[in-house]
């Protein structure tokens, strides 16, 4: 056991020692080339494919949800991984196993070395690129009745965009990867149109004018049917719940009510919406059973989205990185825990706009500790420390590079401060995996299974 775990991890460890996924290389020719060496399993069934700025992968995780309690067996593909890279590729809800990862990699890297050979574009295939081809070839050989893929970024040129997808779903668009996607929102929104194909259903949640224009322009262009958030379907109500809420919906099937959905927030109410509307889109367009939603939001769960992980003091963990998922965040933190006062742990990719997202945490942050997460791509803790010093005055401010340090240092203040307080971990996916590991070891990282993560994944 523990060697074949070690040998699951430095697999993983060479797969990710190529080109990052972080540095997009625009170009579909390895993954096709490599695919067609495969026999194009990208095709093997129908494919849901996933774009927007924020909230890609709940919104997969409940279309996943929603399509399996109908009685499909889904694979799903997303990124990033919290802890492990196993993550990426679900079938029937759950991470594939190491030992699948293992095998299903050795049986397609010979063609991956053919095309890497050809070094097309002067590169071999990308991490990212491998990843796609693996969870394509994963649901082949399953085989699955649909794929829920998350798109990696933009959506045009992205590795994931090499079939026809049946529904093609645009959560919100907002500034972020702006060195890639360009610095505009109708920028950002072309690149993501590339999700919409001709004769399929475009699913858009409601969008800035800036880029709605754009998604319905392409809908014009390709001949697809688009359905409007507001307009097509939506969240009508929802009530607040222990431990989630309660919602009523409406989309193709007319309104439903007493919805649970055991996940906090306004804007996981809106991607559920947004959920049931691309179930319904798959559905040619007819509404699900109720008794088939209520079961499938039911069993959501979400990992790192305002994730309650330690009950005292109250620990909660998210992967929010960019201003409007900050945003999100913390209004999703007010309604659900009302921290008072609220200490945050915060570890931030260099490339994140760390300046607007401190601004957005001062309001509500009694103290802030600067950490970081193990990556290369990782702002200093002492370099967010001094952004952070700028913003909410040297006496609100810790550093602690070593994130165990840095939450035994949140949990002595928030100890402290007594009844109401409480600790969010938060500002990248990577810190919010290696927090998780730390605080939650043993908590499922999917519904139905009750796998643990492997000892020393890579974060």
């Amino acid at each position: 056991m523990l060697k074949a775990m070690r040998e699951h991890l430095d697999l993983v460890a060479e797969l990710a020692g190529r080109w990052p996924e972080q540095q997009p290389a625009r170009s579909k020719q390895r993954i096709e080339a490599v695919l067609d060496l495969l026999g194009r399993p990208q095709e093997a069934a129908p494919l849901i494919l996933i774009t927007g700025t924020n909230g890609k992968g709940s919104t997969a995780i409940m279309i996943d949800a929603l399509l399996r309690s109908q009685g499909l067996r889904v694979g799903r593909f997303s990124s990033p991984h919290l802890i492990d890279a196993t993550e990426r590729i679900a079938v029937d809800g759950a991470p594939i196993s190491p030992e699948r990862f293992d095998q299903l990699w050795r049986q397609i890297e010979p063609c991956v070395k053919l095309v890497d050979e050809r070094a097309l574009g002067g590169l071999r295939l990308t991490f990212f690129e491998a990843m796609t081809a693996l969870a394509y070839a994963v649901f082949a050989d399953a085989p699955v009745d649909v794929m829920v893929v998350e798109v990696g970024m933009g959506g045009g040129w992205d590795a994931t965009n090499v079939a026809a997808a049946q529904v093609g779903v645009v959560t919100p668009i907002a500034l972020d990867h702006t060195q890639w996607l360009g610095d505009s929102l109708a920028q950002i929104a072309a690149e993501k149109a590339g999700v919409i194909q001709a004769d399929a259903t475009a699913v858009l949640a409601g969008q800035d004018p800036e880029a709605a224009a754009v998604l319905l322009r392409r809908c014009a262009e390709v001949g697809a049917t688009a359905w409007r958030e507001g307009i097509d379907f939506g969240l009508l109500d929802r009530q607040l719940a222990v431990g989630g809420q309660v919602l009523r919906l409406t989309s193709a099937g007319g309104p439903l009510g007493d919805l649970w959905l055991p996940l906090h927030g306004a804007v996981m109410a809106r991607n559920a919406a947004l959920a049931l509307a691309s179930a319904d889109a798959f559905n040619g367009g007819r509404g699900l059973d109720p008794a088939v939603v209520a079961e499938g939001l039911a069993e959501v769960v979400a990992p790192a989205r305002t994730e309650l992980v330690h009950a005292s003091p109250p620990i909660v963990i998210d992967t929010c990185h960019n201003p409007a998922a900050v945003q999100a965040t913390l209004a999703t933190m007010d309604e659900a825990y009302a921290f008072a006062p609220q200490v945050v742990v915060w570890g931030a990719m260099a490339d994140k706009d760390s300046a607007s997202n401190l601004e957005l945490l001062e309001p509500v942050c009694a103290h802030f500790i600067a950490t970081q997460a193990d990556s290369p791509r990782a702002l200093s803790a002492a370099a967010l420390g001094e952004l952070a010093r700028e913003r909410f005055g040297p006496e609100r401010v810790t550093v602690a590079p070593e994130l165990a340090d840095a939450l035994d240092r949140a949990v002595a203040w928030a100890d402290q401060a007594g009844p109401g307080a409480g600790v969010l971990v938060a500002g990248s996916v990577a810190l919010a995996g290696a927090a998780r590991r730390l605080l939650a070891p043993d908590k499922p990282l999917a519904a139905g299974t009750d796998d643990s993560p492997p000892a020393e994944a890579e974060l």
